[in-house]
């Protein structure tokens, strides 16, 4: 019996990614087999690679949004960000979402985040342990606390240290475009 059900959990396993499979054995006893998430290749960053991505000079308008997977307020805008992003992409707008993730949890809460909400816009992590340098560099008001956004083209920048809706966020971009 042990070696059928080893058997079963390593076809559900190798057999699809990205889903979850329940399977009844003996009719009484309910087994939830996860498939292999699907490879992420994350682009990390440490700040002084991150710069560039805070003073672009080309036509584009960037939307830069820091967030994390365990910041509430950060997750419950992320859908504006996603909307922003579908509505914009092709209108010379970036949206970029910078991961303040925790490295210990790259491949366990991250990754699987991505793929469970499918961001489409850009997602970097900014993996840089000295916060007090890099906080005050981004911008000399931010206290560190996110979500913290930065929207800024080749003639202006703006930073906000809050949570948007969709109808601020668009409204922001279109002052600068």
């Amino acid at each position: 019996m042990k070696f059928q059900f080893i058997v079963i959990a390593l076809l559900f396993l190798n057999a699809c990614k990205e889903k979850t499979k329940t399977a009844t054995v003996d009719n009484t006893s309910v087994i939830e087999v996860k498939y292999a998430e699907a490879s992420i290749d994350l682009e990390i960053y440490d700040f002084e690679g991150f710069k560039t991505f805070l003073n672009k000079s080309d036509d584009k308008t960037y939307v830069i949004n820091f967030w994390a997977t365990w910041c509430g307020p950060c997750v419950k805008e992320l859908p504006y960000f996603e909307q922003l992003h579908a509505n914009y992409k092709n209108k010379d707008v970036e949206v970029i979402l910078v991961s303040l993730d925790f490295p210990h949890v790259y491949e366990t809460k991250l990754k699987p985040f991505i793929l469970k909400h499918e961001l489409k816009s850009r997602v970097i992590v900014l993996n840089d342990g000295n916060e007090n340098k890099w906080i005050n560099a981004v911008d000399a008001s931010w206290s560190g606390a996110i979500p913290a956004t930065i929207i800024y083209n080749k003639n202006e920048r703006k930073f906000f240290e809050r949570s948007f809706t969709f109808e601020e966020l668009e409204a922001e971009v279109k002052q600068l475009k």
